[in-house]
Order: C-alpha cells, then sequence, then structure tokens
C-alpha cells in the first residue's frame, strides 16, 4: 500500500492525473475488439501502404491480418502474452520472433515488435504528474511527465502525454531515452464516431531522428465487446 501525505489540493490532482492516464489507455480496449485499418509506412527508401484486419482480447491476444496489397495479403501476425509470431503465406512458414528481436520494425513499420507485446498500463509502470494546464498552440490542454518505477519493464526513461483538458482526448505523447533525448512522437488527430466511443481515428508514429518519416494508422471501422474466447488466437487461426 502507498501511503502518501499531501495537501487536499496535490491529492484531487494524483487522482485527476491517473484517471487522465486510465482514460488514455483504455480509448481503444475492449474486452475484445475487431477492427479494419489502414496503414501507411514513409521511410527515406519507400513508402508503403497497407490495409489490415485485427482482433484483440484483453490486453493479452491479438491478431493483425493484411487484406492489401495483393501480394502481402494473408501476412499475418499473433501475439498471445509475451510471445509474437509471424505467418508468411509465400512460404506457408510461422515464425516465432525470438527476444532478441523484440525491438525490432513490425511489418517494416516505426512500431516495435515490443510496441505489440507491451500492453500494460501507464500509471502503474511510471510515476506522473501534471507538470502543464493552459493554452498552447491554441488549445486548451493538460500535460503530464512520466518516469519510469524503479520495477518497471519499459524502456523509456521518459513519456510526456498531451490531452484535451475538456475530454481528455489525447493529442500527443512524446517518447525519451535515458538521457532524455526525445526518439519518438505519437500523435492523435481525425477524432469522430467509432465502434460507439469517440476516438482519434489517426494515429502518427513520428521519430525523431529520422526527417520525413512516420508510420500512420487510420482507424476505418471497430467494433468492441464480441465476445471472443481465447482459443481464437491461436497458431491455426494465423495461417487462416
Amino acid at each position: 500500500m502507498l501511503l502518501f501525505i499531501s495537501s487536499p489540493g496535490a491529492f484531487a490532482q494524483q487522482l485527476d492525473s491517473r484517471d487522465i492516464l486510465d482514460h488514455v489507455d483504455d480509448l481503444f480496449r475492449g474486452h475484445s475488439s475487431y477492427g479494419t485499418s489502414s496503414m501507411k509506412v514513409v521511410t527515406s527508401h519507400y513508402s508503403r501502404e497497407m490495409t489490415l484486419e485485427a482482433w484483440s482480447k484483453d490486453k493479452d491476444y491479438t491478431l493483425i491480418r493484411i487484406l492489401k496489397p495483393l501480394k502481402e495479403k494473408d501476412t499475418a501476425t499473433l501475439k498471445a502474452g509475451n510471445n509474437i509470431w509471424n505467418y508468411l503465406p509465400k512460404v506457408n512458414r510461422v515464425i516465432k520472433v525470438p527476444s532478441s528481436m523484440m525491438g525490432g520494425s513490425w511489418m517494416g513499420s516505426h512500431f516495435t515488435n515490443d510496441d505489440l507485446v507491451k500492453e500494460s498500463r501507464m500509471a502503474d509502470d511510471y510515476t506522473y504528474e501534471i507538470t502543464f494546464q493552459g493554452e498552447k498552440d491554441g488549445k486548451s490542454i493538460i500535460e503530464l511527465t512520466l518516469l519510469p518505477r524503479p520495477d518497471a519493464a519499459v524502456v523509456w526513461g521518459k513519456v510526456t502525454v498531451c490531452v484535451r483538458q475538456d475530454d481528455w482526448m489525447p493529442l500527443s505523447i512524446d517518447y525519451f531515452d535515458e538521457q532524455m533525448v526525445k526518439k519518438r512522437t505519437m500523435s492523435f488527430s481525425d477524432i469522430k464516431e467509432l465502434g460507439g466511443r469517440t476516438l482519434p481515428a489517426r494515429l502518427r508514429m513520428i521519430p525523431t531522428d529520422k526527417p520525413g518519416e512516420y508510420t500512420e494508422f487510420i482507424y476505418l471501422d471497430i467494433d468492441f465487446n464480441l465476445g471472443l474466447e481465447n482459443d481464437f488466437f491461436s497458431l491455426r487461426n494465423l495461417k487462416k
């Protein structure tokens, strides 16, 4: 049990801070979900676009399958707990991603395999406080600064989360390394109704050290709480 002494104002801020982080964490989470999205990857060497479908259950299970383009159709990724498998239909082969490759790129994007696995909650892995509240770039925002807890299995030295003040809708998340150098930014935009929720439909991951590069997800549709069972997320379904 964590005990601390503070003024009533500081205590209220502590509660609000956790509520904000939980709100951001839970936006795209349901007991289970199914959705389709487009993914565009832009690098200095190439640009590629894909259409994906994805199923998820709680924070432990995810199955993602490529629908387009035709040459990559049915390429798929299965996450179960802390394990990830990729299915390559051209050679009809399932490959388990080794721990040494968890920091590698997922599907050639600016997301890593580790991003798929790490589904813990920000408020559990980091200490946090509100460090700015007011107007910035014409928007009323709240900014929180997060620092890793000593026992947390996280790779970031600091994370900053920026949300709209009125509804706590996320605007951006910045990720810093242990030397407090910003390494990447996740931006959120195109807020609309999806699956009965108000959500940012467009997510863009921007690496700081690679100007002009990004990976962008656009949610086309999503449904929540479908009643999927654990055995749906199997190696057999990965190859379907």
